[in-house]
């Protein structure tokens, strides 16, 4: 460790037994258990609500979040003079929710569906509000076209632009059709009320963001707990765009099984009912091609001279994952393009 992190640990009412290195963080094993020492320089000013927002879920009995630590004056953020900003804040000792396990996908489904439960407040300091997500869908579309402008004018033009190109006609009809349905969808309202009904998300509500707690139990008996961690980017929002989120990541990664995709938005509505309005986001937002565009934007703003490996093969995957995830769609929302 170096010099300076162990004078930001000074600053603390702990002892420390040992630390590692870890992504992006320090690990500490202290005597009040696993901590995490993490650098927020530049992030330091959204700290606060975070620390609220951690503080109001322990007062309603949510233990497994990794709540921020106050240091010896009661502040959130520590600082190191010409050292930059750290939190600390409490680690687990677990792994990565497993997308090979569907158990613990659905576990971590219903997860958050309770969370969701108790995510229903007004904070005294400001969390922020999502976007408009007419206004996003329409700058995205523009960002499509504005891609396809650039590449039919490339010459000579790569692998990449190539396979771009073939598939855009149809990957921009599912864009413009999802944007379309959502101005005619109860989108308004439903955003509307979730903001003024103090409704906040996760944000980021991922496998990588949620661990599977060791447990004395027999793993037959009973699942393993689990810890929700990194609600930096938590917000007031309609709660069901976190579920889109998680169920839009483990399908891109599992190929659009429409049995797990239905078994997960089960245990979710187990727990938190999901209304008519809600499943038509769910479809709205399912529907449109946000890797195609992710993948795309990615590329504008990279050096086009040379595009990777990884890019192209994503793009492959996407494209061909279009078929599996129409499947799943009609399956599941009776949608048809």
């Amino acid at each position: 460790m170096q010099e300076y992190e162990l004078k930001v640990l000074e600053q603390y009412n702990i002892k420390v037994i040992s630390t590692r290195k870890t992504r992006g963080a320090v690990l500490c094993d202290t005597d009040q258990g696993l901590l995490l020492l993490k650098d927020v320089t530049g992030q330091e000013k959204r700290i606060p609500v975070v620390w609220e927002l951690h503080d109001y879920l322990r007062q309603q009995g949510v233990e497994n979040t990794d709540e921020i630590i106050l240091n010896q004056e009661g502040d959130s953020v520590s600082a190191l003079e010409g050292e930059g900003r750290y939190i600390l804040k409490r680690w687990f000792p677990g792994r990565e929710c497993d997308l090979h396990r569907p158990a613990e996908l659905l576990e971590a489904t219903a997860s958050l569906a309770k969370l969701h439960l108790l995510m229903q407040h007004q904070l005294e300091l400001p969390a922020g509000t999502g976007t408009d997500l007419k206004e996003e869908y329409a700058r995205h579309n523009r960002e499509l076209r504005k891609v396809r402008k650039y590449m039919r004018k490339l010459s000579p033009k790569g692998e990449f632009e190539i396979a771009f190109l073939k598939c855009f006609d149809q990957m921009y009809q599912w864009a413009s059709a999802s944007l379309q349905e959502l101005e005619q969808s109860g989108y308004d309202t439903l955003y509307k009320e979730s903001v003024e009904g103090h409704c906040l998300v996760h944000g980021e509500y991922n496998y990588h963001n949620i661990l599977m707690l060791p447990t004395a139990r027999p793993a037959r008996v009973e699942m393993p707990e689990i810890a929700v961690t990194n609600f930096e980017k938590f917000k007031y929002d309609v709660q069901v765009e976190d579920l889109y989120y998680f169920l839009r990541k483990v399908m891109e990664k599992t190929g659009w099984k429409t049995r797990l995709g239905d078994n997960m938005i089960n245990a979710y509505s187990a727990v938190r009912p999901i209304s008519d309005v809600e499943m038509e986001y769910l479809r709205n937002r399912l529907s449109y091609p946000e890797k195609i565009w992710k993948i795309a934007n990615s590329y504008y703003h990279s050096n086009k001279a040379w595009v990777s490996v990884k890019n192209i093969e994503k793009l492959s995957t996407a494209i061909r994952q279009t078929e599996e995830k129409r499947r799943f769609l009609e399956e599941i929302f009776s949608f048809h393009l």
